[in-house]
């Protein structure tokens, strides 16, 4: 009694409420409860696997330690199976070193390996192989005819008239052709049918039959030839069943639809960086190897007829015109004009070069074949024209892609008029020769990639493809 006089009035009050907060617990039965979800969740806690382990103390040995070394410096090639912190695949291949000890390829990617091994889609390829034979069918008889060869000639005068305000893309035309980066975009050069042909940083090779989207699979077919990033897409326009693709990894395919096969052109322990062919001759394949080389493979022979060392650093686009003359662009900053017919002596001389300085992407001839675009990484397109490409003029552009997304290459249209190009903001530019300076620029709100490859439809005017680092192909046509 005698305590209790002595707290304060507050202190008193307190009390009374403990007091009174127990006798409702109480009442409630709240204590038991808090008791038996206490016991339950113990009990439960038993069953579970913690993913958060406490380290444990190792005993010692008198093993050595490993130390970790990279792929690089053991001299084997890289694992393009994992697509973390690859950047962009094409640089990262020129700094890989390859030994003679590096890890042969198994003896079934040596060999021939049959579509139906290599095809990852979902439905049947039996559409897309029929499509692709019929094609060739009419092709053959186009070109069989004594106009044939004019049919060309008529579409790139005929690409003057094209109003550039009337390219546009709808929902239809768009599609994710294959997973991942796309580093190559082609046309199949066939007049009656829009088939698009890309290749991606994982090996995977896809078609899009644009026209034969409601009969299956929207018209996509995804393949797998290849282990490492596809590098080049080459299909002859008189010889549609059969396109070369080659790869980072050494290895040119031939996927001959007639036959329903991927077989192996040519391996090597280099890297195959770029792959081309000219219009005039369907026997020979061009493709570049290693820091420079360039190497002509020869189907009537079986093997490569000629090797040249052309570049300081890798090539990156090799490309022909009717004149017999060859362009090719390289890591070393620069472009060179090559004349075919002199070209034969162990250090070939350059007809005309090209200096950028960062390296050049891209090289292309224009549809008459007298003027040359090139596309560097230090912010400019150039454009060589003139009776023997005297006249040089370097319009800026843009070209920092970043690690992500594959690199600006611009490409001519439908004659000489206009230049297209991707730029980082989803939309394409087009750049006028005769005004040096991007004049016009292609957008859509149904662009929401950047696209950074494309390909001009070789007899449909006002049809063209670009590619985005995502696997997505649009085709923006002019309606």
């Amino acid at each position: 009694m005698e305590s209790s006089q002595q707290l304060t009035e507050y202190e008193l009050k307190r009390l009374d409420n403990i007091r009174r907060n127990d006798q409702l617990m109480a009442s409630l039965k709240i204590h038991s409860k808090v008791a038996e979800l206490s016991a339950a969740s113990k009990r439960q806690r038993v069953g579970i696997k913690s993913y958060k382990v406490s380290p444990e103390k190792k005993p010692k040995t008198e093993t050595p330690i490993v130390i970790r070394r990279s792929l690089r410096t053991r001299g084997m090639p890289p694992d393009y199976s994992d697509s973390k912190g690859l950047g962009d695949i094409v640089e990262a291949a020129d700094k890989v070193s390859k030994s003679p000890t590096s890890s042969k390829p198994s003896p079934r990617a040596l060999g021939p390996l049959s579509v139906r091994d290599a095809y990852r889609g979902t439905g049947s390829d039996k559409l897309l192989i029929e499509r692709i034979m019929e094609g060739s069918k009419k092709e053959n008889k186009i070109f069989g005819d004594k106009n044939g060869g004019d049919l060309m000639e008529g579409v790139s005068e005929s690409g003057s008239c094209l109003e550039l305000e009337s390219l546009s893309l709808n929902p239809e035309n768009i599609a994710r052709v294959v997973p991942g980066k796309i580093l190559n975009v082609r046309f199949f050069p066939c007049s009656d049918r829009r088939i698009i042909v890309v290749g991606n940083k994982f090996g995977n090779v896809g078609f899009w039959d644009v026209d034969s989207g409601a009969h299956e699979e929207d018209g996509v077919y995804l393949y797998h030839p290849h282990p490492g990033p596809v590098s080049g897409i080459s299909i002859h326009k008189h010889s549609l069943p059969k396109i070369f693709t080659s790869c980072y990894d050494g290895f040119i395919r031939l996927m001959d639809a007639e036959k329903e096969v991927f077989d192996l052109v040519y391996s090597t322990d280099g890297t195959i960086y770029s792959l081309s062919q000219r219009s005039d001759d369907v026997k020979c394949l061009y493709f570049s190897e290693g820091p420079g080389g360039l190497n002509i493979w020869d189907e009537r022979v079986g093997k490569c007829s000629a090797q040249w060392n052309l570049h300081e650093s890798r090539i990156n686009t090799i490309d022909f015109n009717s004149e017999n003359f060859m362009a090719t662009s390289s890591s070393d900053g620069t472009a060179c004009i090559w004349d075919l017919r002199n070209i034969g002596a162990d250090k070939p001389k350059y007809l005309k070069e090209v200096r950028h300085k960062r390296a050049v992407q891209s090289a292309y001839f224009s549809p008459s074949g007298c003027s040359l675009a090139t596309t560097s990484m230090d912010d400019t397109v150039g454009i060589l024209s003139g009776a023997n490409f005297d006249d040089n003029s370097m319009i800026k552009h843009y070209n920092q892609t970043g690690r992500w997304i594959s690199s600006f290459r611009a490409i001519w249209g439908w004659d000489d008029s206009y230049v297209f190009i991707g730029n980082m903001k989803r939309g394409v530019d087009v750049i006028s020769p005769a005004q040096r300076r991007t004049i016009f620029t292609l957008q859509s709100p149904h662009m929401s990639a950047i696209p950074c490859r494309f390909d001009a439809h070789p007899y449909n005017v006002g049809v063209l493809a670009g590619a985005t680092s995502g696997g997505q192909v649009y085709m923006l046509t002019s309606d």
